[in-house]
């Protein structure tokens, strides 16, 4: 008997049909193009499917370019034209045969333009008002002749840049130059002679000084009608999500891998977009993480820069001191083109354009070869998270306990409501050998290697942390900042069954002001910390000698 090869049964899963239903609705008009979708908890009432095959359909939708998702804003129907109209028509079908309705030609095929020659044209936005501007005495004049420039949205957007090194300084001095009107920097370094071929923000004078601080006070100079405010401090641990949650964009000017997974776990769980840049030598890369569009970063790792990761926080104390030494090797001219590039596809997210998430652009400065690729998501991602209805408390990190919140949570949750903290407290470190236990109540961010030895043996002490408070805890009136949550943070609780997000709402006036420099204009930096001179006095001390004036920084000091 003849061996009967067998094909596969063709079979659509749930979200395919779902997908299918909504691409017929837009085929057929009844989602019109630029028309918002409705709530997710509307779609899922009248569709009678979960909220997790809903969103697999959205993402059907938005891979075939159907469907744009504006995070933080909505979803909204794309335009239907010959880029996406047989992907369109193809997922219509295939729910009219799995619905048992004989396959039709869509009326929309006759609507369709014909493809204009050449490259896709530009956006072009046929409402705005004509406008000539005052070259002369606008600065951003030029920008208004630009079809889809839109000021109002440039100038009111936030935008926050982690990381003020070479490649954070040509962002920095991109987006103040074009007027992107609230800047919020943040970085913990301070600036080194070595910095200073490479950072175009960057003086002699200012050696010393922190990378934050100095590259705002220049960029409010460049642009003194912008806002800037910075942060010296980590992002990982030391910045409150509630200030990247009041952010448009984010953009990762970093040069390891613990930030980026910090900074891509706080988009995702904030639902902010971000632009991620890296430089060595002659070589760059350019990718942008849109939360739900596509993988993020962490999708990106590979098992080898996993098992890096995990070898280097194998020890909880170690991983603390145990942060890349060495220095990446980097020009100003790829700093300048990733930068550049970075602020572009940060322009393009504050103004709603297209762009593609999830892939990476490759820059290879030896051979001027630029291409792009996608990587794969990851289904099971730990970043794939985001935070749900964020709840503002009238209060602040420094005079909120740990018993309030607890029992603000319990009011809410349920007497099995817990709190989970974003990093581990540590309680107490006892050495095996000496058996002491010294109490220590400090977030593992802020306790060393070198504390972890025992001041009398030298032996590496046994670490009792948590990173869950119960409430039968015997610290439970210390405050929130005294174990290291910062000002207007989001906490979590949950009971086992649903979770609850806390903001410390209070916080916010003092974490989110972007008034540094603002009330006497361009500020002039701070003076680094004296340094001592052997000899006779030369030109440069007398010229900065108490008392005289030094014509050397023109910035004034913030007051």
């Amino acid at each position: 008997m003849p061996e009967i090869r067998l094909q596969p049964v063709p079979h659509q899963t749930l979200a395919q049909l779902v997908a299918g239903r909504l691409a017929s609705l837009i085929l057929e008009g009844k989602l019109a193009t630029g028309e918002q979708l409705p709530p997710e908890r509307v779609l899922v009432e009248q569709l009678e499917v979960s909220r997790s095959t809903l969103r697999e359909s959205l993402r059907i939708l938005a891979d075939n370019r159907l469907i744009q998702v504006r995070p933080g804003v909505g979803t909204y129907v794309r335009v239907l034209d010959r880029s996406n109209f047989a992907e369109a028509n193809a997922l219509a079908q295939g729910y009219r045969q799995a619905a048992g309705a004989p396959p039709e030609a869509s009326p929309a095929t006759a609507k369709l333009p014909a493809p204009p020659p050449g490259p896709a044209p530009l956006r072009i936005h046929v409402d705005k008002p004509l406008h000539i501007p005052n070259l002369r005495r606008d600065r951003l004049g030029t920008f208004d002749l630009i079809s889809w420039w839109e000021r109002d949205r440039v100038q009111s957007a936030r935008v926050m840049v982690v990381g003020a090194g070479a490649l954070g300084n040509e962002v920095i001095k991109n987006l103040a130059l074009m007027g992107v009107g609230h800047l919020f920097i943040v970085d913990f370094d301070h600036i080194e002679a070595a910095n200073l071929a490479r950072s175009v923000l960057f003086r002699d004078q200012d050696t010393g000084r922190p990378k934050a601080e100095t590259a705002a006070a220049r960029a409010k100079a460049l642009n003194p009608d912008i806002r800037v405010q910075y942060f010296h401090g980590d992002v990982t641990h030391e910045l409150g999500l509630g200030v990247i949650r009041r952010m448009d964009v984010l953009v990762g000017c970093l040069d390891n891998r613990e930030a980026r997974l910090a900074l891509n776990r706080f988009s995702y769980w904030t639902s902010r977009p971000w632009v991620d840049g890296a430089i060595q030598e002659l070589l760059g890369l350019v990718r942008v993480f849109i939360p739900g569009q596509g993988a993020c970063y962490e999708c990106t790792l590979t098992e080898q820069a996993r098992r890096e990761l995990s070898l280097r926080y194998s020890c909880p104390l170690l991983a603390r001191s145990n942060l890349l030494l060495g220095k990446v090797p980097t020009t100003p001219t790829i700093a300048s083109i990733i930068g550049g590039m970075q602020s572009q596809e940060a322009l393009k997210l504050l103004h709603r354009m297209p762009v593609e998430s999830g892939k990476v652009t490759h820059f290879n400065g030896m051979t001027n070869e630029v291409h792009t690729s996608a990587y794969l998501p990851d289904q099971d991602c730990e970043s794939h998270w985001t935070f749900g209805e964020v709840n503002e408390l009238p209060r602040r990190a420094q005079d909120t306990t740990l018993r309030q919140m607890l029992e603000t949570a319990r009011g809410d949750l349920g007497p099995e409501a817990v709190i989970e903290l974003d990093q581990e407290l540590i309680l107490s470190l006892e050495c095996p050998t000496c058996k002491t236990n010294d109490q220590v109540m400090r977030p593992i961010s802020r306790v060393s290697y070198e504390d972890g030895l025992c001041p009398t043996c030298g032996q590496m002490r046994t670490v009792h942390m948590t990173h869950v408070v119960t409430g039968d805890e015997a610290f439970l009136d210390r405050t929130l900042a005294s174990i290291g949550v910062p000002p207007l943070h989001i906490l979590r609780s949950h009971n086992g069954r649903e979770y609850r997000f806390y903001e410390l709402t209070g916080d916010l006036e003092e974490a989110l002001h972007f008034n540094h420099y603002q009330t006497t204009g361009a500020a002039r930096l701070p003076d680094p910390a004296r340094r001592v001179r052997l000899g006779p006095p030369t030109a440069l001390a007398a010229e900065s000698a108490p008392g005289r004036r030094s014509s050397r920084i023109t910035l004034r000091e913030e007051r």
